[in-house]
């Protein structure tokens, strides 16, 4: 290391502890924003952001594959590709389904594909930005999952394909429904953006399905600012994710590289000229939604604080269960049975026959400086944005139009601290007990 880069990052140091010293002025209820999710960043997270910029690597690069590898490793697959953002995970995994490369089990336009009504939208957009046909299903109150028995319900002649993710951090139930996927050989990509680390049956949920998403959004488990990822066992489809994501070219050369695959100008596809350079022959209308070494570089400083991230996520929504256990008018959430989830945040449904509503309750603990969450987009199908597009549902969406109404989530993020939970669970406590 050269003097001038280690007298850069020394007073990088020396600044972040100056910073963290003005910053701690202690938990102050009611004045004190409890945040419902956000990033948890140290020291050497902003000493991996500073040491990527001294280096001026801007493009993906050497921090962008190896967190590839690592990130790979430790969910058990054997590929990973970076994206610039979770909803950019999702279309590459949904559009990776599309290619001509998979000859008959390819999707089509008109093909459906089964979801669930009370999600985000980006597990949806991707279906429709492709000229597929989502397929709702509804989810159970307290675990917000969707069950096999609904998803085999759902399955018609024109079913490709299953997307959903696990809600909150709490895993649906991903090995029945990866069987019901095998049996009717149905393609099954898990949207893990809200639970990296949990469990279910004890193996890691994103190792399910054929393609797994992943958000490294602020609010998530790991954070890059923005960022996701898009991680697969299948060979075959990690080398569309990649093209889908690199420009739709078919050359598989980092940026920099030069004929890896040794053949360079020896390639005519398409109605090509033999011999046209690889670099340039493109195999896929693609994008480009690659993330940056920077963004790398911190994903990297980030994993290494994974497991107690989500030690502090289980022990935050432990906490807070305990503490609100046996409050009436409110529906605590419950994990999926056989699961172990690294929860993303903690959901409570207000009962339609409470003496105060949902509404009412938000408001008081807004104004406590308590932050609250819909959970996400209640019913997807009575928002504007999907009234009038193709879409087909199955039974009814009873639960997740009670979700629409009377469902919002409280903060469990790492952040918080015991101090600040004790306060959330006196808040809801006093607000209740006042109403009768």
């Amino acid at each position: 290391m050269s003097d001038h880069r280690a007298l850069v990052l020394d007073e990088v140091r020396k600044y972040h502890q100056e910073q963290e010293q003005q910053a701690d002025r202690g938990f102050e209820p009611g004045v004190t924003e409890i945040w419902p999710s956000g990033a948890v960043l140290d020291e050497e997270d902003r000493l991996a952001l500073v040491e990527a910029a001294l280096e001026m690597r801007i493009a993906a690069g050497r921090s962008s594959r190896k967190f590839e590898s690592a990130f790979a490793r430790r969910l058990g697959r054997r590929k990973a590709h970076l994206t610039n953002s979770g909803s950019s995970a999702n279309l590459l995994a949904v559009s990776a389904l599309t290619s001509p490369h998979l000859e008959d089990r390819r999707l089509r336009p008109g093909d459906e594909v089964i979801t669930v009504a009370a999600g985000f939208p980006t597990t949806v957009n991707p279906i429709l930005q492709n000229g597929l046909v989502p397929v709702f299903v509804d989810v159970d109150l307290g675990t917000y999952n969707t069950t096999a028995d609904r998803v085999a319900a759902a399955i018609g002649p024109r079913t490709r394909a299953i997307i959903i993710a696990h809600a909150l951090g709490n895993p649906f139930e991903v090995a029945e429904i990866t069987q019901l996927a095998e049996e009717h050989e149905l393609f099954l990509i898990e949207d893990n953006c809200d639970a990296v680390g949990s469990r279910y049956d004890g193996k890691l949920t994103g190792t399910f399905g054929d393609l797994t998403t992943v958000s490294f959004y602020p609010a998530h488990h790991l954070t890059m600012g923005e960022g996701g990822c898009v991680l697969t066992s299948n060979l075959a489809l990690a080398r569309i994710v990649e093209s889908l994501r690199d420009w739709g070219r078919d050359c598989w050369c980092e940026p920099g590289e030069n004929d890896k695959c040794l053949k360079r100008f020896q390639y005519q596809m398409g109605t090509l000229p033999a011999g046209y350079d690889h670099k340039y022959i493109f195999s896929h209308v693609g994008y480009n939604l690659k993330a940056t070494d920077i963004q790398a570089a911190l994903g990297l400083s980030q994993l290494t604080k994974l497991d107690a991230f989500i030690d502090a996520r289980k022990r935050n929504w432990s906490r807070l269960h305990d503490g609100l256990a046996g409050v009436p008018h409110l529906l605590l959430p419950s994990a999926t049975p056989r699961s172990d989830p690294s929860w993303f945040g903690f959901a409570l449904t207000v009962d339609v026959e409470a003496p105060f509503t949902r509404a009412e309750f938000v408001d008081f603990l807004e104004g406590r400086r308590i932050g609250t969450r819909r959970l996400f987009a209640g019913n997807l199908t009575r928002h504007p944005a999907y009234i009038d597009q193709p879409h087909r549902v199955v039974g009814s969406l009873v639960n997740s139009d009670v979700i629409t109404d009377q469902t919002f989530w409280i903060g469990v993020y790492p952040g918080l601290t015991d101090e600040m939970i004790d306060y959330v669970v006196d808040s809801v406590k006093e607000f209740v007990e006042a109403r009768g």
